[in-house]
């Protein structure tokens, strides 16, 4: 016992001191000494270790053996622990004797490195003696060098100052350049030397002969040209080798010298244009042109030798005859603007182009200012175009980029590309470019005015032709009447006379879309009276006692008399013709607002937008798709009137669909077929169409269901056949009456499904029996999701309960009315196709056999 005791006091003992590592000890301990034995574990258990080599009563007879093998674990554990401990002592103790002889090392390699820092020293001082000689003879050598070189530019100057003197006097200029050109390099040389008297003495002689040849030179120009044997003047050597002279001296010289030649070479120009001279009115402007290229071909004929090619003269009297013209006609033009027409000023603007052009091709225009150099603009890449009526049997968009082909087909001249002489005398016209725009407003006045006529003589113009291209033609003559223009004023100007076409061409797309497109839509008339007589029959047959066979065989005849005015197919094209007409004038606006900000200033890009001519378009293709719906609609009408005329409490067999369906679905397949075939080319329209003809007619379908009271369980039985035939038509509108079966729109078919779902919902809460009230109520919040008061008081109507009956319902209705959906939230109606939602709640047998009977019904119609 004493040993038992024993024992576990030293267990209690060993779990005191048991060591717990951190997990991330614990994670670096398994990392660095992996072991797969339950005993090094973290988590180690005595119990379930013991449990696992003993796990049966008879796996005891070998207990002495596993006592054994622990203890020979521990002896061996014990071992090694020893051995480690032992090793750590010798490994301190090896430490410092490592440590003390890498000191030992360190003091020897100290030793060394001092040792051969010392004898780099004495190397050093050893080279420094050896090129001490040699230093002191590379100093001498540079100082005599420079020496030398400066005695002998002194000696150029001295020499060359004397020699310039002596052939000024004798004006020969040939012999000068040279020398000339020498002694101003040499002067670069004694810039500073200056503080020396003589240096600064013969740098004043310098400047004495420059000034002196500058004068002289200038005198001999102005008696050639200007003195009293000027007229029998001809080009000498001496004035030719003057000028290669005048280059090298200061540029002012040169530029005072070629201002007054020129001056000179254009005085006859300035006498023969002057303001009060007939010549120098805007009809005679060619005149100056041919005036300059005459004198042009002479000066180069007689004084092209004699002027340096680098100088140009020529180009500069072109552009100073350019910069007198423009000025002169500004001048003119602002004391006689009332005399200028459009005629003459395109005139006179195209006959400035084409000199432009001339001088363009002829001269560089290096002598330009750079600042004065109009900056090429780089065009954009030609987007894809996304006009639909790019086919050959369409109108082709004009504001398409230009191929090849298409550029050697178009007339109109293409835009130069942009030089320095563009426009250096044709912008004094810009001021007046607003009589170009009138003329283009009373062009297109005119053209307008045109394209209204034509309408009246022709409704048919534009009508589908077959090809599914309803695009009137007068659509594609406006635009491209509209390139012609910006094409044009884009040679005459990119600045704010393109700002002004852009409100031109605003104001008459905005007529184009009111008096070419909306006041051509074909009216709706208004409806017949045979309505009424048709609501009389009705009721008299109703009256009569008529069977549901007798009534169902004089439907087709009552809906015929009831009939209402409504668009010819031909109108309907109409409208067609109209909305892809606004369609085209919509992307080829867009398209024209784009070219209209690439071709503008860059600064002025800003200022152009068409969004309020587009949102006209935009309106008009709404209008056009609301009338082909109220069209629809009308036709309709008579038939929904007379569904809810029928005395559907006298229906007793639930039989084929009803006339008055078989009436809509006629018109659809009348209407339907011919809007697709005119709006082939613009199906996104079609397509919207269908869906706000389905969000208007499904609920003025439920709105006529309401208006059938009241109304047996036979008869909501045929009405609800009726009605999932309708569902089924509406379905199938987008294709209905074409040879290829396409699937519906995804989102149209959304719309249908849920509005033509909410009218059978409606019809089998009518079929439910009324008894009990609860179960009654809770098949109508079921199934009528969302649903309120009002629409229980119709449906209850539709059962033909009385007050009292209703009060009750309604009560009960209002209290277990759950509350609101969140925002966002709908009632799912299931997938399309799926069947009707049986009544289950509170139904008896007998009503429910019967609305299955009447699935299976509708399944067989379908």
């Amino acid at each position: 016992m004493a040993n038992v005791e024993e024992e576990d006091i030293q267990d209690e003992e060993i779990n005191e001191v048991l060591i717990n590592f951190p997990p991330e000890v614990q994670r670096a301990i398994e990392q660095v000494l992996p072991s797969s034995d339950p005993l090094d574990k973290p988590d180690f258990n005595a119990v379930d270790y013991i449990n696992t080599l003993f796990p049966t009563e008879q796996s005891l007879s070998n207990i002495d053996d596993v006592i054994g093998n622990m203890q020979y674990k521990i002896r061996s554990i014990d071992d090694e622990i020893r051995s480690v401990v032992r090793g750590q002592t010798n490994v301190g103790q090896d430490g410092r004797a490592a440590l003390e002889e890498a000191q030992r090392v360190i003091r020897q390699l100290f030793v060394h490195i001092k040792d051969i820092k010392t004898k780099a020293e004495q190397s050093e001082e050893m080279v420094k003696e050896i090129t001490r000689d040699i230093k002191q003879l590379d100093c001498a050598k540079r100082n005599l060098t420079a020496a030398i070189t400066t005695l002998n530019h002194l000696h150029m100057l001295v020499g060359g100052v004397d020699s310039l003197q002596a052939l000024i006097k004798k004006r020969q200029y040939g012999e000068i350049e040279l020398p000339l050109q020498a002694i101003m390099e040499v002067m670069k040389h004694f810039h500073n030397y200056m503080d020396i008297p003589q240096i600064k003495q013969l740098a004043e002689q310098v400047n004495k002969i420059h000034l002196e040849l500058a004068t002289q030179i200038t005198a001999d120009f102005r008696d050639a040209f200007s003195g009293p044997n000027a007229k029998h003047f001809a080009p000498t050597k001496q004035l030719a080798e003057a000028c290669r002279v005048v280059s090298v001296l200061d540029p002012k010289v040169k530029r005072d010298l070629l201002k007054w030649f020129i001056g000179l070479q254009l005085a006859e120009y300035c006498h023969l244009f002057q303001e009060n001279q007939d010549t120098a009115w805007l009809d005679k402007i060619d005149r100056r042109y041919a005036w300059l290229k005459r004198h042009l071909l002479d000066f180069e004929d007689k004084f092209g030798s004699m002027f340096p090619p680098e100088w140009e003269v020529s180009e500069r009297i072109t552009v100073e005859f350019c910069n007198i013209t423009r000025d002169e006609l500004s001048k003119l033009m602002h004391k006689r603007k009332t005399e200028i027409d459009v005629k003459l000023l395109l005139f006179v603007i195209q006959k400035t182009a084409n000199f432009e052009s001339l001088l363009a091709r002829r001269f560089t225009g290096i002598t330009l200012e750079e600042t004065d150099r109009p900056t090429e603009r780089r065009l954009s890449e030609a987007a894809p175009s996304t006009n639909p009526f790019d086919e050959p049997s369409a109108p082709g968009n004009p504001f398409e980029e230009e191929t090849e082909d298409t550029k050697s087909r178009d007339s109109a001249p293409v835009k130069p590309k942009l030089s320095p002489f563009q426009g250096i005398i044709g912008r004094c016209f810009e001021p007046y470019l607003y009589i170009y725009i009138e003329s283009i407003d009373r062009n297109l006045a005119e053209l307008i005015e045109r394209f209204i006529q034509e309408t009246k003589e022709q409704q048919s113009d534009g009508i589908n032709d077959g090809t599914g291209n309803a695009v009137m033609s007068s659509c594609a003559d406006l635009f491209v009447f509209y390139k012609k223009c910006m094409v044009q004023c884009t040679q005459l100007s990119t600045g704010e006379a393109m700002l002004g076409l852009t409100a031109t061409f605003q104001k008459y797309l905005r007529e184009y879309a009111v008096k070419l497109l909306q006041n051509n839509l074909p009216k709706l008339a208004a409806p017949s009276s045979g309505m009424s007589n048709l609501t009389r029959d009705l009721r008299d047959l109703s009256s009569a006692g008529l069977s549901t066979a007798g009534l169902i065989q004089n439907f087709q005849s009552l809906l015929k008399e009831g009939e209402v005015t409504r668009y010819t197919p031909e109108e309907q094209a109409r409208v067609c013709s109209i909305l892809t007409t606004a369609e085209y004038c919509l992307e080829t606006t867009q398209q024209l607002e784009e070219k209209l900000k690439e071709k503008v200033d860059p600064g002025l890009a800003e200022k152009i937008n068409l969004s309020q001519e587009q949102d006209v378009f935009h309106n008009v293709i709404s209008n056009c798709i609301q009338l082909l719906v109220q069209d629809l609609e009308s036709a309709c009408e008579p038939a929904l009137t007379a569904m809810s005329k029928i005395s559907w409490q006298n229906i007793d067999t639930v039989g084929d669909q009803s006339g008055y369906v078989s009436a809509i679905t006629s018109h659809l397949r009348q209407t339907v077929p011919v809007i697709r075939d005119n709006l082939v080319s613009s199906r996104k329209y079609f397509t919207q169409f269908c869906i706000k003809f389905a969000n208007s007619f499904i609920p003025k379908l439920i709105h006529h269901i309401f208006k059938c009271k009241p109304i047996s369980t036979v008869g909501a039985e045929q009405l609800l056949l009726d009605t999932h035939m309708l569902k089924t038509v509406l379905l199938d509108l987008p294709s209905i009456g074409s040879q290829v079966n396409r699937k519906a729109p995804a989102s149209y078919a959304k719309i249908v499904i849920k509005g033509m779902t909410k009218a059978e919902m409606i019809l089998k809460v009518v079929m439910a029996p009324s008894e009990p009230a609860a179960a009654f109520v809770d098949q109508c919040i079921k199934l009528l999701q969302g649903a309120d008061i009002s629409e229980l008081q119709k449906i209850l109507d539709m059962k033909g309960l009385r007050r009292a009956e209703q009060s009750q319902l309604v009560e009960l209705f209002r209290q277990k009315l759950p509350p609101p959906p969140p925002l966002g939230g709908s009632p799912m109606l299931g997938p399309p196709g799926s069947p009707l939602p049986p009544l289950g709640l509170g139904s008896p047998d007998h009503e429910s056999s019967r609305i299955k009977k009447l699935e299976k019904l509708i399944k067989k119609r379908l």
